[in-house]
């Protein structure tokens, strides 16, 4: 039996530091939070944790039996479908009780994958965890001769990445390695290698490396600089693995340079020069460029040009732009293509097959049965393969793979998630549900129940999901763990508001930047609208979002605080005006392209209006639950504390106000596949406790 103690909430100490911009003032008590290695700050998050975990003690039989739950819907010992590349079979694996994937491989003896070869790992993440309180792999490339791995790690949870070379014959890690890596191409001779890094204090990726594998890394030559504060840069190589690639990406605005992969030391050149809020993907097949580009439309098209002269002068139009359906990708094989769109928030996929001519031959869109799903391209390194692999899931349907056979039009499942425990996908159901938001504009919400505990205009709990932010669309897929909401009559929503991407381009254009108010008011408009047509209480609304999603949070119950009953908030940008006029941070000035650069005093008064920490004011609040992590790199952790520092002062209802901080990991949580359930049946627990739903 738990015993309860009771702890008060802590109270922070205040110090005004206010700051003047453009003639008005920013009260800031809480900015000596900022001092990580303050002795005073660390004992305040251990303080936050205490009472968290005071509030939450009757909820730990809850929360066992909720991981519980969800652990019996996890296949704790599974198999990925492997996938074939350069005589090769891949694959990931999990064993019932460890934390973490194990990385393998098999020798392709043929078109079809042989268990009786012997397996290979590569990577077993779990060794590389043993005593790290976090882990996480970021890239992972096999050299083209199948020797060599090239993997990063980053053990804090901040995304500060380390690279490593693996000697695959031996098992064992050679002493080529870096600091602070991004993304990893290897050259075709495998044994030059091409790396990003980043800038020690704002996180950019600005630098392009060039390593030999057996040379110091204090050797390797910079063959590329990006010195616009905009821009990161990243490495890759076409998909028939003939070119090396840098991509200088902003929000808004790309630039390409290519180079044989087969000349690693010779000079890339610019496949089209940058220009201002034009953006292009690129890549090769039979010696043309295929590129996809907004340069006629914010719904994008493909192009293609010349090696010799790959400039926009010498473009040719290959499809064309849709004004009803954005181009969100497109990927080049061999024989065929494959166009992603989206259709009323939908995606669909398009297979094309190429003629003798290399015209565009025959188009066939793949089909989907339900409302309300999710589908994209799944792993297809081939470039020469005559089928392509895409995944499917949505609200009801756990994840699957599916193979499609171009000549045929057929598709053929591979495997779909195995989700023990009882499940069966009939007792829930699915919908789309549009409404209509302030202004006129109609708002996509995806909605998931079970139909034996729903009652239209009855006391449903609902719970609603938002981000809305980058072009974002927010997926509709499976989640085993939101069984435990479904089967105690929870109705969950998800809505698709404006500054996501569920529309393309102009969806987001249309809830950023100076329009970026629109986001709050279409995440009111659809909770206010499910409330009418019955599909939760007033009385009974819990919320959620993370990161961006979090900003969201803030926003929205300034608003409206008496629209909702909980809020869980995920490291959430909370304090929009000192973040974005403090330049040194990670992401600061590349973020003047989604949120404005407050430098500029419109930018200032229209982001100040909405900034959830400058505008909390005395009153009654929602129950709250707000969760960061002390090595979040992206959101740093003091936005949430300050902002749960002030809320303190100010909130006057008996509503619960809790900080939760990870103090081992980063923007996403814990990074072990047990230790993140356990996360999610403590945020359920206090969703169920609020809405009264214990049962």
């Amino acid at each position: 039996m738990t015993t309860q103690t009771t702890i008060g909430p802590p109270q922070a100490r205040q110090e005004p530091t206010p700051t003047t911009v453009h003639g008005h003032t920013l009260e800031d008590n809480y900015r000596w939070m900022r001092d990580k290695t303050s002795p005073e700050l660390l004992a305040h998050l251990e303080a936050e944790n205490a009472y968290t975990g005071s509030v939450m003690a009757p909820t730990e039989p809850l929360q066992a039996t909720l991981y519980a739950e969800m652990l019996s819907h996890i296949k704790e010992t599974d198999e990925s479908v492997p996938y074939r590349d350069r005589g090769w079979f891949y694959y990931v694996r999990t064993v019932e009780g460890l934390q973490y994937q194990i990385h393998c491989r098999r020798l392709a003896t043929g078109i079809k994958f042989d268990e009786s070869q012997p397996e290979e790992i590569l990577l077993d993440v779990n060794q590389l965890a043993q005593g790290q309180p976090f882990m996480a792999v970021g890239q992972m490339t096999v050299s083209p001769d199948g020797t060599k791995l090239a993997y990063s790690t980053d053990n804090t949870g901040f995304r500060q990445y380390t690279m490593h070379v693996r000697d695959l014959t031996s098992g064992l890690d050679l002493p080529d390695s870096a600091e602070r890596v991004g993304s990893i191409a290897w050259a075709a001779d495998s044994t030059t290698l091409l790396y990003t890094t980043e800038d020690e204090v704002t996180k950019r990726h600005d630098h392009v490396f060039r390593h030999r594998l057996g040379d110091p890394v204090e050797k390797d030559v910079v063959i590329f600089e990006e010195k616009d504060e905009r821009f990161n840069v990243g490495v890759d190589k076409t998909h028939d693995c003939k070119y090396l690639l840098i991509e200088s990406g902003s929000h808004t605005t790309s630039e390409w340079q290519f180079l044989s992969a087969y000349t690693p030391e010779g000079d890339f050149k610019v496949i089209a020069p940058r220009m201002d809020d034009q953006e292009y993907v690129v890549d090769h097949r039979h010696g043309l460029f295929y590129i996809r580009t907004n340069d006629v439309g914010k719904n994008f098209r493909v192009v293609t040009a010349p090696l010799e002269n790959p400039g926009r002068d010498f473009w040719e139009e290959l499809i064309p732009l849709d004004p009803e359906a954005p181009l969100e990708s497109f990927e080049v094989f061999s024989l065929f293509c494959v166009s992603m769109r989206r259709r009323l928030g939908l995606p669909t996929l398009t297979v094309t097959s190429f003629g003798a001519d290399q015209r565009l031959e025959r188009s066939r869109e793949i089909e989907f049965p339900e409302p309300v799903y999710s589908a994209g391209s799944h792993i297809n390194p081939e470039f020469g393969t005559e089928a392509f692999r895409y995944g499917y899931q949505s609200l009801v349907s756990p994840a699957s793979v599916y193979e499609y056979d171009v000549a045929t039009g057929t598709s053929t499942l591979l495997k779909q998630q195995e989700v023990p425990g009882g499940f069966d996908s009939t007792l829930y159901s699915s919908e789309r549900v549009w409404v209509e938001g302030s202004d006129g504009v109609k708002i996509p919400a995806s909605v998931v129940y079970r139909p034996d505990f729903f009652k239209r205009d009855s006391n449903n709990p609902l719970y609603i999901y938002g981000y809305g932010s980058y072009g974002y669309p927010l997926p509709i897929g499976f989640s085993a763990s939101r069984l435990a909401l479904l089967d105690r009559g929870v109705v969950v929503a998800y809505a698709h508001i404006r500054g996501g991407g569920e529309m393309g381009d102009s969806w987001h254009d249309a809830g950023k930047m100076m329009v970026k108010r629109n986001t709050f008011s279409d995440f009111i408009a659809v909770t206010e609208k499910l409330v009418a047509k019955g599909y939760g209480a007033k009385d009974r609304v819990a919320i959620e979002g993370g990161s961006a999603g979090g900003l969201l949070m803030g926003a929205v119950v300034n608003e409206r605080p008496d629209l909702f009953r909980a809020v869980l908030s995920h490291v959430p940008f909370v304090d929009v005006m000192n973040t974005m006029l403090d330049s040194s941070l990670p992401l600061t000035v590349a973020e003047y392209e989604e949120w404005g650069n407050p430098n500029e005093a419109e930018a200032f008064e229209y982001m100040r209006s909405y900034s959830p920490y400058d505008n909390l004011k005395a009153g009654d609040y929602p129950a709250m639950l707000v969760k960061t992590s002390l090595n979040d790199s992206q959101v740093m952790y003091w936005e949430p504390a300050k902002y749960v520092a002030k809320l303190r002062t100010l909130k006057k209802n008996d509503t619960p106000l809790l900080l939760h901080i990870n103090m081992d990991a980063g923007h996403g949580g814990a990074s072990g596949r047990y230790d993140y359930l356990k996360e999610i049946a403590f945020d359920y627990a206090f969703l169920l406790r609020e809405l009264g739903v214990e049962g």
